[in-house]
């Protein structure tokens, strides 16, 4: 773990650590804190710079407040980036995501998130803030934005979606344990291949990838896990557990 905004400001700084977590929960679903405290921890800033990006969720103001309160009352410096009602010309949008220690997307819609933010060029700055040390994360929809391919009901019935971001290799499938369905609707595209292999994340648990690779696994009660699913060489899927700390 490393001062992000530390690394910025000295050109000889050793390369930073590209760094995203897949969350299934937080401050918009949890009482205790326990996963927005584990995402805090991953910085060593003394007042992280936390930018909530609610374009998911149509930049929903309840959704905001919730935030803003849980991470103001964490001695953050909290932020916003509203797009559907943008402020900020291209130079400030650019300088304001580059100042982030964290970036956190929320809920809601992942095929339209990934659109305004291609039509907004946020896509291109998020990758360009990985690639300096910025930690991203999220929950659902900003879960499902940082993989390959994603487990999504963004067009109403569960299907794939194909086309994310592509900074975790793979897809990603959230609430793996508590929306019917969704656990045989992501194994069925993951054994047929409309899926690449991935991560399925049930609520209550954070996964942290450096560099691509899981390096941690956490989770606020004893029952939530991660999985990973993949195909298996009799055209159906092997779904493997993987081991999580209890905060």
């Amino acid at each position: 773990m490393h001062d992000v905004r530390a690394v910025k400001e000295d050109p000889v700084a050793a390369v930073p650590e590209r760094r995203l977590a897949l969350l299934g929960g937080g401050f918009s679903t949890d009482d205790d804190g326990l996963l927005d405290d584990w995402v805090l921890g991953q910085v060593r800033a003394a007042r992280p710079r936390v930018c909530f990006v609610p374009t998911a969720s149509g930049d929903a103001p309840g959704y905001v407040e919730q935030f803003l309160a849980a991470y103001r009352s964490r001695g953050c410096e909290a932020g916003v980036l509203p797009l559907l009602r943008r402020e900020l010309d291209d130079d400030a949008l650019r300088a304001f995501l580059l100042s982030q220690d964290i970036v956190y997307v929320g809920g809601g819609n992942t095929a339209n998130l990934l659109a305004v933010w291609r039509a907004h060029g946020v896509d291109r700055l998020l990758r360009e803030a990985y690639e300096r040390g910025t930690l991203l994360c999220g929950i659902s929809a900003g879960a499902n934005c940082w993989a390959e391919g994603s487990h999504t009901d963004s067009f109403g019935p569960l299907t794939h979606l194909s086309d994310g971001l592509g900074l975790l290799p793979g897809s990603v499938c959230p609430h793996y344990d508590s929306e019917p369905g969704r656990r045989a609707s992501y194994r069925a595209a993951v054994a047929t291949g409309s899926l690449a292999a991935g991560w399925a994340v049930e609520d209550g648990v954070g996964a942290l990838f450096t560099g691509g690779r899981l390096t941690d696994a956490v989770s606020r009660t004893p029952q939530a896990r991660l999985f990973r699913v993949e195909p298996d060489e009799d055209g159906g899927v092997s779904e493997r557990a993987l081991p999580c700390r209890l905060l």
